[in-house]
């Protein structure tokens, strides 16, 4: 019966993995169809959610199973739990990168991003997308440092939307008052997604630790 339990748990954190593959996947085709405009591309973004919901579900369902055939011991509630949590940041990134897509069409045919800011979105789009991978792999290999290391690799996000309101309130700024707010929304998604990436790797941090990443210490070096 033990046996079965684990693999029950194995399905679990597999889930985890595949729900954020999707999503860091839908977000990387959002930024395509928003930088392209390609309708298409941003309608089969929106359609995906039903399929990160859909997934959800079945992850909790799992879970709250495993809850009511086992009694679970510490680490191993740790894991049930933390992985609902998780589960549903997963979901909320999956509402984001449909967000994002959702722009893309509104604005089509037009492009929503104007030709002076398509690099940074083009970059946050990228790195939106690479600490969802970064997350997916800390959830697979449960390596304690990598999780720790998201934070730091978030900074670059931060850098990023603050770059786009100092464009914003640049007196050269001329693409009118609809612009700018799809720019600010847009930024204000890829943070939010990221913020959820490096949410998922803390998580997985207390999942491994039983502690939480604010409350690791690291000993500063020693002083010749």
């Amino acid at each position: 019966m033990r046996e079965a339990y684990h693999k029950d748990l194995e399905a679990i954190s597999e889930a985890l993995v595949d729900m954020a593959a999707l999503v860091g996947s839908a977000m990387g085709r959002a930024t395509s169809a928003l930088l392209d405009a390609d309708l298409p591309l941003a309608e089969s973004v929106i359609s995906i959610e039903e399929r990160v919901e859909e997934m959800q579900r079945d992850l909790e369902s799992q879970a709250i199973a495993v809850l009511a055939r086992q009694q679970p011991v510490a680490t191993e509630l740790r894991v049930v739990v933390t992985s609902l949590r998780m589960s549903a940041e997963l979901e909320r990134c999956g509402v984001l990168a449909q967000h994002v897509a959702g722009v893309a069409r509104r604005r089509h045919p037009q492009h929503a991003v104007p030709r002076d800011l398509r690099r940074t979105i083009l970059e946050m789009g990228q790195l939106a997308q690479r600490l969802m991978a970064q997350a997916a792999e800390v959830l697979i290999t449960h390596d304690i440092d990598a999780a720790l290391q998201l934070e730091s690799d978030d900074d670059r996000m931060d850098e990023l939307h603050r770059m786009i309101f100092q464009h914003l309130l640049d007196d050269r700024w001329h693409h009118g008052v609809e612009t700018a707010v799809d720019v600010t929304l847009v930024g204000r998604y890829y943070e939010r997604f990221a913020d959820h990436a490096v949410s998922i790797a803390r998580r997985v941090v207390f999942l491994v630790t039983g502690e939480h990443a604010d409350d690791l210490v690291t000993d500063p070096p020693a002083t010749a």
